[in-house]
């Protein structure tokens, strides 16, 4: 146990305000608990005039994405979405091996960590480096200190043999760790695949995490392959059962399909950067608000800046306001709690240096958070009751060794990726 001393602790679903000293306990599943007291020989970190409140989680992520950093444009230059799926992302996720795997993931944990995201729920796809890539990435986290929900997206794309190894993938992880189901999309996923999907995720008690109407192509393919719309599809065979289940993106929904999800137990993840860069549409909570959550999408991993992007790009194009848009970034912790996954506990906290010529009240909160708050003043991260950054800092590794180990995968995997795999 350690303490905080002096907090000015934010409550992170009222706002309330509470100066105080924090104890901390260490592990998965703990609490804090604010004292007014500290112990003589305790182990104390002074944060006088620093705001501390919860941190954050990242509900729809692509680690695998971080190599992708200023690479060079494609052979092939995409000209709509399905081809920058092809030309872009299948072409990089075909050349990945469990190095650039694991650069990926200490990459992607280390500014996670930084940005005060303590929490990962991650979708994965090596279909040529598939075994273990799971447990890479899950160790890559665990090294760091970013507790996680893993899962490999499978997909019929590559072939049914590619296919078989993802479903068995997923269950020897699941045998060992929490993790979902994950599927890419409807369009690149057969009854088969879908059906022994649902079946696993009934098996371990877990659900499905796949890419759901992201452009309408999706719908289109799904309407002439299968004769019903992406989530009728979904829900007829039953991935929409399931607590754990998460829809990805969700632009391109019918009223019926918005009506099934709302009905349904599954959640919602919105990933507003991501689409705007892939040009594919912008979201619109109506009927779903209950159930969205936010995501990255592999773009980054700063849910500070995905917040504000959320609502200020959003209120373009749905009824939102700033009470609404920050409730979406604490969702995930609601569904990560009432489904008993651990490592999103209280003693996950933020600790910001947060500079600001205004007072920052209960009443004003949501004002510094959009208008003032960067992921930049977060001095301290506190994770599973662990300091994994101090004083902007990575704490657990060596950061400048893991980004030199990165610039050389990545070279590898540009070079790779110029075989054009097609």
């Amino acid at each position: 146990m350690f303490f905080l001393k002096n907090a000015t602790y934010i409550d992170s679903e009222t706002f309330e305000i509470r100066n105080t000293h924090i104890a901390i306990q260490k592990g998965k599943n703990k609490d804090i608990l604010f004292v007014n007291e500290i112990p003589k020989n305790a182990t104390v970190l002074d944060v006088s005039g620093k705001i501390v409140t919860q941190s954050f989680a990242c509900g729809h992520h692509h680690a695998y994405s971080a190599l992708a950093r200023g690479m060079d444009a494609p052979p092939k230059i995409p000209k709509n979405f399905y081809q920058i799926l092809k030309y872009v992302w299948w072409n990089l996720d075909k050349s990945l091996d469990k190095n650039m795997i694991k650069a990926s993931a200490l990459a992607t944990a280390v500014a996670a960590a930084k940005a005060g995201v303590t929490f990962v729920i991650d979708h994965h796809a090596s279909p040529f480096a598939l075994k273990d890539s799971l447990s890479i990435i899950a160790e890559a986290f665990e090294k760091v200190g970013v507790s996680h929900l893993l899962c490999y997206e499978i997909s019929d794309r590559d072939g049914l043999e590619i296919t078989n190894l993802g479903l068995e993938e997923s269950q020897a992880y699941l045998e060992k760790k929490q993790a979902l189901i994950g599927l890419h999309a409807s369009f690149t996923v057969g009854n088969q695949t879908l059906r022994k999907a649902v079946k696993l995720a009934e098996q371990y008690d877990s659900g499905i995490h796949i890419h759901v109407a992201e452009d309408k192509y999706d719908q289109a393919y799904t309407l002439r392959k299968h004769k019903t719309r992406v989530i009728e599809r979904l829900s007829a065979f039953g991935v929409l059962n399931f607590n754990k289940t998460i829809l990805a993106h969700c632009l391109h929904l019918s009223d019926n399909e918005r009506k099934i999800i709302s009905k349904s137990k599954a959640w919602v993840v919105e990933n507003i950067e991501s689409n705007l860069n892939n040009k594919v549409g912008f979201f619109d909570g109506q009927k779903l608000e209950k159930q969205i959550f936010l995501g990255t999408d592999g773009m980054h991993s700063d849910m500070i800046k995905s917040t504000q992007a959320a609502f200020f790009i959003g209120q373009n194009f749905e009824n939102i306001n700033q009470q609404l848009i920050y409730k979406r970034l604490r969702n995930v912790h609601k569904y990560l709690n009432i489904n008993n996954f651990e490592g999103d506990s209280t003693n996950n906290l933020i600790v910001l240096d947060y500079k600001s010529p205004t007072p920052v009240t209960k009443q004003n909160f949501l004002g510094h958070f959009f208008y003032g708050f960067s992921s930049k003043d977060i001095q301290h991260v506190i994770s599973d009751g662990k300091l994994i950054v101090k004083d902007f800092e990575i704490q657990t590794v060596d950061e400048k060794e893991i980004f030199e180990f990165s610039k050389k995968e990545a070279e590898k995997l540009w070079s790779e990726m110029q075989n054009f795999k097609f």
